[in-house]
């Protein structure tokens, strides 16, 4: 399996629009962070969780050619709105699927209504094929994938295992009963939003909480603001088996 990273930004990006931040000023492409997505591969399969606005650029810069699916953590626009961008994809495979929860999919239906029309449908628009999401295992292909349940604040997030992978963004709780889900998984990639508290996501400090919980061989920090700092001075703060992911990078499992 492979996991090539998207973007590892936050909600803004970084450089955020207009900012004087030195991080945002910074000129080593490591801490240049399009919105948070990861591109999961085995086999002849590649799944997408969470399409952004930035994943047109993501899709282009990692060469990808064909999905076989996109699967949401949550609503959020900056998980969501790039899915207009399917449609390259649509016109060269067909009907794309589409995996959420219930209620992201309530949400995708009213913001991107043209997508799931079924009468008088503009014909430049794509097709999704839905599947909802409950917390239980669900087989994407032949790999079964174990939903992880977990909290933004107040609103319900889908974390994801992938056999050995473990893939989870803007979560601020977790019980312990969904973390025994991912215990000692081989590479787990979770949110690191900043060094302060933050309401709706870990800090570092909770996320390397949260890593020593989990007992991951390796872990990889995502969902970075400009507020972590520079990339090359936190890397060099953290444990041994923890890293900062950046842009581009690929691990295989």
């Amino acid at each position: 399996m492979k996991v090539t990273f998207l973007g590892t930004g936050t909600s803004q990006g970084i450089p955020i629009i207009g900012s004087k931040h030195p991080v945002c000023l910074s000129s080593n492409s490591k801490d240049k962070r399009l919105r948070v997505s990861v591109l999961v591969t085995w086999e002849h399969y590649k799944y997408v969780i969470d399409c952004g606005p930035d994943f047109r650029y993501q899709m282009l810069r990692a060469g990808c050619d064909r999905i076989d699916g996109v699967i949401f953590t949550h609503e959020h626009s900056d998980h969501v709105s790039g899915l207009d961008d399917i449609r390259p994809f649509y016109f060269r495979q067909g009907d794309i699927p589409i995996y959420a929860h219930k209620r992201v999919l309530k949400s995708l239906r009213k913001r991107f209504d043209y997508i799931f029309a079924t009468k008088n449908k503009y014909p430049g628009a794509p097709t999704v094929i839905t599947n909802r999401i409950k917390n239980k295992p669900f087989k994407l292909q032949n790999l079964e994938v174990v939903p992880v349940n977990g909290l933004h604040d107040k609103l319900q997030v889908f974390g994801f295992r992938f056999s050995d992978f473990a893939y989870l963004t803007d979560m601020k709780t977790v019980s312990d009963e969904e973390i025994k889900k991912i215990k000692n998984v081989k590479v787990l990639v979770v949110n690191a939003l900043r060094i302060d508290s933050h309401r709706s996501h870990f800090n570092l400090e909770e996320a390397l909480q949260f890593i020593d919980k989990v007992n991951p061989e390796t872990a990889y920090l995502t969902h970075i603001s400009h507020l972590l700092g520079f990339h090359e001075e936190v890397e060099k703060t953290l444990p041994e088996n923890v890293f900062l992911a950046y842009d581009g990078l690929e691990i295989t499992i």
